[in-house]
């Protein structure tokens, strides 16, 4: 198959297409059966009342819980980078793995600047220590290489 055909099934695609039957005849039927099932006017079952306060207290709940963790990353201590591992650059024999080194260290250096520009940002504090933790497992890698 050449583009041009593949061009033209495309424009084909475009065309609109009807549906095999009706679907509105079934979607008035089941409204009119919900009707017959439970008319506007009944009022309420009272457990139904004590079940939208059990909605509302878990969201509630739910919301609290979140603003809470939100609030102890804010106030948490940033962690700490790794050891000297992450402050020394490390260029490994192997040809294959020095390439990503030098590009590691230099995102873990990126990081760090911007770090010192926005300091509580923890999606940069996340990335670093990704960064970090992927030199790390590039130095595993080049001692089992030998």
């Amino acid at each position: 198959m050449n583009e041009f055909e593949w061009h033209r099934q495309l424009r084909d695609l475009r065309q609109p297409l009807a549906p095999q039957r009706d679907l509105w005849a079934a979607i008035e039927n089941a409204l009119d059966d919900i009707d017959t099932i439970r008319p506007a006017a009944t009022p309420a079952h009272p457990r139904a009342h004590t079940a939208r306060w059990l909605v509302a207290a878990s969201l509630a709940a739910s919301l609290l819980l979140a603003g809470g963790i939100g609030w102890h990353l804010r106030h948490a201590p940033a962690a700490t980078p790794l050891a000297d591992t992450a402050a020394t650059p490390w260029k490994p024999a192997d040809p294959r793995l020095a390439g990503a080194a030098v590009e590691l260290d230099a995102a873990r250096m990126e990081l760090q600047l911007a770090i010192q520009q926005a300091p509580d940002s923890p999606a940069l504090q996340r990335l670093l220590n990704r960064t970090e933790h992927q030199q790390t497992q590039l130095r595993q890698l080049a001692g089992q290489a030998g």
